[in-house]
């Protein structure tokens, strides 16, 4: 599955363009594009770096800006209605850690590799804890960076998880 869908994107985009909205889209974000990359496009560790790291950070303007907005305005809709209230509510419950140390607990909720815990889901957070926009910016676009070198790391296999 995996191999048919990088080769759809390529068939259709150059794979530095596919890194970049690999990147960009909420599920895989950083963390999926980034061994993507670097291990099926063969990309050295820092090319696949700062494209994964460019397509990540795209989003997070208009979601911090218009997140409050679209989500208000689609939860007039049943099936996104559904959608942002389980996103919410998943986000709420895994973000204690930006409760408690704000700026910072953002910059490490979006830093750590999990799923559900990258930049998309820290503009959430810091949308439902009233974040202002510069300090969940800066606090994000850490984190990203912070996860990206992780994830290079962790792909080149200096360490490895059990």
């Amino acid at each position: 599955m995996k191999e048919a869908i990088i080769k759809y994107l390529t068939d259709f985009l150059s794979p530095e363009v596919a890194t970049i909205l690999l990147s960009a889209m909420p599920v895989s974000e950083l963390r999926g594009a980034l061994p993507v990359a670097m291990k099926i496009f063969n990309f050295t560790p820092m090319k696949a770096y700062v494209l994964c790291v460019i397509g990540n950070l795209i989003p997070i303007i208009p979601l911090l800006f218009f997140l409050n907005y679209i989500s208000h305005l689609l939860m007039k809709i049943g099936v996104f209605k559904k959608f942002f209230n389980w996103w919410f509510k998943r986000t709420r419950k895994h973000s204690n850690l930006v409760e408690k140390y704000e700026i910072l607990g953002l910059m490490l909720f979006v830093a750590v590799p999990l799923p559900m815990t990258g930049a998309w889901s820290g503009c959430v957070a810091a949308y439902l804890l009233g974040i202002k926009f510069r300090h969940a910016l800066v606090a994000i676009t850490s984190g990203v960076l912070m996860a990206g070198v992780i994830v290079v790391v962790v792909t080149l296999g200096v360490f490895k998880i059990l």
